[in-house]
């Protein structure tokens, strides 16, 4: 798969896992493993490279004695979910297209 295609999907799954409630990195990987399995050091890359372009926020808390950053999706977040979900409808159009049985021949 084409890396830049693969990143964007990721970026959006991890998007994705914190939509509905603030989350941390055990429970992301947790709740995206169904879908795709993340090492540690890839979805903190995800994670830092997320809140830099300020579609998500950090912020800690103290979780059994210890702190615990917690990752809340901003609005530029949830446009870039709903930006997704418009580009995928087109790449579904283009994938049909190109797989379409050609009647024609027939």
């Amino acid at each position: 798969m084409d890396i830049q295609l693969k990143r964007g999907l990721l970026d959006v799954c991890v998007l994705s896992a914190i939509k509905n409630e603030d989350s941390y990195g055990y429970k992301i990987i947790k709740d995206l493993k169904p879908c795709i399995e993340l090492s540690e050091s890839t979805l903190y890359t995800i994670l830092k490279r997320l809140e830099t372009a300020g579609m998500l926020t950090v912020h800690t808390s103290e979780h059994g004695g210890r702190l615990r950053k917690y990752y809340r999706i901003t609005r530029k977040g949830l446009q870039r979910i709903e930006e997704f979900k418009s580009e995928w409808r087109e790449v579904m159009m283009i994938y049909r297209f190109v797989t379409k049985e050609d009647h024609e021949h027939d």
